[in-house]
């Protein structure tokens, strides 16, 4: 298994219309991980201007098509030039993974 980290500097001087678009956009990307791409979960926080989402994928094959997306590319330009002020991506291979439920 693989995730996406993704770690986001917001734009201090986004206006309220491109920060809807940018929620829309958002929602928007994350259905299209899902229904086209395989994406097994995604999960999104923001506090302040940080943000962070982590996106979990069977293989790094489909993490490639999900960027390479015309859709997703349009929204990463868009993002670099209204969105944020500074991003990073990083793949990693998930080598152990446990959990822990209280009934």
């Amino acid at each position: 298994m693989f995730a996406v980290i993704f770690k986001a500097t917001m734009n201090p001087n986004i206006s309220a219309a491109e920060y809807d678009l940018y929620l829309t956009t958002a929602t928007k990307m994350r259905e299209l991980a899902f229904a086209e791409y395989g994406c097994i979960d995604f999960t999104a926080v923001t506090e302040g201007q940080e943000e962070i989402a982590i996106s979990y994928w069977h293989d790094e094959a489909a993490i490639k098509k999900w960027k390479s997306d015309t859709e997703h590319a349009l929204a990463q330009a868009h993002g670099q030039h209204h969105w944020y002020k500074a991003y990073t991506v990083e793949v990693v291979e998930i080598k152990r993974a446990y959990q822990f439920s209280a009934s």
